[in-house]
């Protein structure tokens, strides 16, 4: 049985990754996103993305204030755009970060 740290540390991983991978997106688009914005993209708790930019600025991937990732942070989700992750939740598809902010 996984213990719940695990499953929480494998989740904020799994998150961490996509929001790399979203704001990196945006920013090649001269776009930036809010928390808001992220939360309405993978449709996981405020509190979920919260901590997921906080762990990203902490590890110096991203200005929390600003929501720009620096050059280290943007070089990984630049990475991971053609990068097929896994779903942020158990029910979403593997699909899930292509929906409204990168329409065109």
């Amino acid at each position: 049985m996984v213990h719940d740290n695990e499953t929480n540390s494998v989740f904020s991983e799994i998150l961490a990754k996509h929001v790399l991978r979203i704001l990196a997106r945006l920013q090649m688009d001269g776009r930036n996103a809010s928390l808001g914005d992220l939360v309405d993209e993978l449709d996981v708790r405020r509190g979920d993305i919260r901590r997921a930019v906080s762990m990203l600025h902490e590890q110096g991937f991203l200005d929390a204030l600003r929501m720009r990732l620096t050059m280290a942070g943007f070089a990984i989700g630049a990475g991971l755009i053609d990068k097929e992750l896994p779903p942020v939740r158990q029910s979403a598809s593997a699909s899930s970060c292509s929906g409204k902010l990168h329409a065109a």
